[in-house]
């Protein structure tokens, strides 16, 4: 009966230690099979940029997916302002975080506007998740850059990833309330940007594609990134 007592124990305990082992691994799979190398060619265009018309310290620096990559009219929409744009589309916040020592440490900018986080969640992130990826970007721009502050553009809904809006507003949630108690962070509502009178995405704002602003969108976006613009 003892021995049987005993055996059991130590199967109990191989089992313990299989699964740990095993959720170790996931999780440093999970880590390393994120493919920051297809953004080479972007960065390494960033940098070209850097060579051959250095950006100004102390500037706005807009960062992120698509939505940063297509807005065209930046620097028009904010005249009074030096804007630097590092959007990649189709990047997600983890991207940011891993290539800011060459697209963002060395502009040293005096504030951050990040808009990412719906990819992530196209890619299968929980809101846990992509709320855990935006802390460490804070963390890993403030390490550095302590005097700089972040604003997270939050995310608004498209007709075309509809399906998701539940959880691109959870994550608005997560951020906003991170945002109230943490020391140069911002939160900047957007969701409502894109919204018809039925309080559905409308057609109105978005390309033919029904993902990304258009004119009209980028329009009142800029709207928005006003109210958190420094003072000249």
């Amino acid at each position: 009966m003892f021995s049987n007592i005993v055996l059991m124990k130590q199967a109990f305990l191989i089992i313990g230690l299989v699964l740990s082992i095993s959720f170790r691994q996931s999780a440093f799979s999970a880590e390393v099979s994120h493919n920051f190398s297809k953004w080479e060619n972007d960065i390494a265009l960033f940098e070209q940029m850097d060579v051959t018309n250095p950006p100004p310290k102390g500037a706005l620096l807009f960062i992120g997916s698509s939505t940063i990559k297509l807005w065209k009219t930046l620097a028009q929409d904010f005249p009074d302002h030096q804007v630097i744009n590092r959007g990649f589309g189709g990047s997600e916040i983890v991207d940011s975080t891993h290539f800011a020592d060459r697209i963002i440490f060395p502009y040293k900018p005096k504030m951050v506007f990040l808009r990412a986080g719906g990819n992530d969640l196209w890619a299968h992130k929980t809101p846990d998740q992509v709320f855990a990826d935006f802390k460490d970007f804070v963390t890993s721009i403030h390490a550095k850059l302590p005097e700089t502050q972040v604003v997270f553009i939050s995310l608004s809904p498209s007709i075309a990833r509809w399906s998701q809006a539940d959880k691109e507003k959870t994550v608005n949630s997560m951020v906003e309330t991170y945002a109230g108690k943490t020391p140069g962070v911002r939160y900047l509502d957007t969701w409502s940007i894109p919204l018809g009178s039925d309080g559905q995405p409308s057609a109105e704002f978005f390309l033919p594609d029904h993902l990304h602003f258009n004119a009209a969108g980028y329009k009142k976006l800029a709207e928005r990134v006003r109210t958190q613009l420094p003072e000249k």
